[in-house]
């Protein structure tokens, strides 16, 4: 039995996965709160994060009907980019901000210029800083909490805590590396001169965590912790990675030719490569895989989080909003929505904020509103597949997870606005998935492609192809939406 973990924006999850009858036999999950304030504050306490992995993992083991003591490893993956500051004893200093904190914009930018714009970004780190990525956000403690900042002796990622928490170990891998923004993509390395601008007073070869190869383990559980989980002594735990990176193989989107799209609080698009990619726009990023290989990948902020706001504004539960969408036509009979509640960074907008325009006495409506949003949230992420360029052309399925991924309605309009068959894997939590299976695969259980087929099972009943109508008319109120973005943020 094998354990996958997935620490996301909105909870944690955790699968029970059973080699031997090739299933997911157990899972549950645990929300987290969020801390939001001004300027596009993003937090949350670590300590959440700890707590709902332990309620979901008792939850999970009790759903697969099997004992804690059958675990043989545990993969975690997490919200990528986020800033965890540990003093010397590995207590948090600060809450952790986020992979959507806008509030370290400034911050980003002056990287950018400091390194040399971003042909000097490339040229040193392998992609261009986003705001959102780690580093800025190191930058802004510095400024703005120079006490907290000068007590700091350890950055490590979500997922990096989680592994610490688990085995004292502070290690990271690659894939999850990738987005700090001081991690050199292309020979997988820290930047210590990228890190120099950013906390030059402190020193990365105490500060950073130890790099593995995403086939080794972090460790294994220490003694303590499993005797309280109920857990067998020498519990690996595999290196882990980044959400978008586990994924990906949570999608079995591992070699070339897949792609891979997520619905969640962010949307994400991504699709492997064996050699490091140097895209025409810097929006798309060249973040290494969490197995081998590359895995350039393509963010949006406004995904959920947007449809969710115009969901509730209407006191809406999912059933009811999805009900409401596919009342209204294609297009929304005019209605444009621009949905950057939380800025955006496919397009590269972090202060934006969302439109609505087009309204009129006849389509002002929670049909139309609610479908305009969806409408609008898939453009973004259309935007982003097309900035990929050969990776996505050659792509023939999209393979859909995240919670949007559950409606009927949003999968046809993903098959629809990208003209490409889409289908879900059955376990639509394709991150806590494919933490399991590299854990599986770190213990030696097999190679990764044999893992993947066995584990990563298809819903034909989620198969949605592309109609040649809808597709037609979907160019033109993209087309549209392309004028409306230019128009307002061009």
């Amino acid at each position: 039995m094998y354990l996958g973990v997935d620490c996301g924006t909105q909870s944690t999850k955790v699968v029970v996965v059973d080699l031997a009858r090739g299933a997911t036999i157990g899972e549950a999950s645990r929300p987290h709160r969020m801390i939001e304030g001004a300027r596009g504050r993003r937090e949350q306490d670590p300590a959440q994060w700890i707590e709902a992995f332990i309620g979901a993992f008792h939850a999970a083991i009790a759903s697969a009907g099997v004992s804690a003591g059958d675990i043989r490893g545990i993969g975690v993956s997490g919200q990528q980019h986020g800033m965890v500051a540990l003093d010397a004893r590995d207590q948090v200093l600060y809450p952790a901000k986020l992979w959507c904190d806008t509030e370290t914009h400034a911050h980003n930018q002056a990287l950018i210029g400091a390194l040399g714009g971003e042909e000097g970004c490339l040229a040193r780190l392998g992609l261009v800083p986003q705001t959102g990525y780690t580093a800025s956000k190191v930058a802004w403690l510095r400024e703005h909490h120079r006490d907290i900042y000068d007590r700091v002796d350890g950055v490590l990622l979500p997922h990096d805590y989680l592994n610490l928490w688990l085995t004292g170990e502070r290690v990271s891998e690659a894939g999850d590396a990738s987005g700090t923004g001081y991690f050199d993509s292309r020979s997988r390395r820290w930047s210590p001169e990228v890190w120099q601008w950013i906390a030059p007073e402190l020193d990365p070869a105490r500060v950073l965590p130890r790099l593995i190869d995403s086939r080794d383990t972090a460790g294994q559980v220490r003694p303590v912790l499993a005797r309280e989980l109920g857990l067998s002594p020498g519990v690996a735990v595999a290196s882990g990675g980044g959400d978008n990176m586990l994924g990906a193989i949570g999608t079995g989107n591992i070699v070339p030719g897949k792609v891979t799209m997520s619905l969640g609080t962010s949307g994400t698009v991504c699709a492997h490569s064996d050699h490091p990619v140097l895209a025409d726009s810097a929006m798309v990023a060249n973040f290494c895989a969490s197995h081998a290989g590359w895995l350039p990948l393509v963010c949006t902020m406004n995904t959920t989080s947007a449809t969710n706001r115009v969901r509730e504004l209407f006191g809406l539960d999912l059933a009811g909003f999805n009900q409401a969408l596919v009342q209204a036509p294609v297009g929304a009979d005019g209605v444009t929505v621009l949905p950057f509640f939380n800025g955006e960074r496919v397009p590269s907008l972090p202060e934006a904020s969302a439109s609505f325009l087009g309204l009129t006495s006849r389509n002002t409506s929670p049909a139309h509103l609610c479908r305009a949003v969806v409408e609008g949230a898939t453009f973004c992420l259309r935007y982003g597949l097309d900035l990929m360029g050969p990776l996505a052309d050659q792509a023939r399925q999209i393979r859909l997870i995240g919670g949007g991924a559950h409606s009927a309605a949003w999968r046809q309009m993903v098959a629809d606005i990208t003209a490409t068959e889409v289908v879900c894997p059955r376990v639509t939590d394709a991150a806590a998935l494919g933490g399991a299976i590299q854990a599986a695969w770190c213990a030696r259980e097999g190679e990764l492609d044999e893992l993947c087929q066995a584990l990563v099972q298809l819903d034909e009943g989620s198969r949605a192809e592309p109609d040649a109508g809808r597709v037609k008319r979907y160019g033109e109120v993209y087309l549209g939406w392309l004028v409306a973005l230019d128009r307002l943020h061009g």
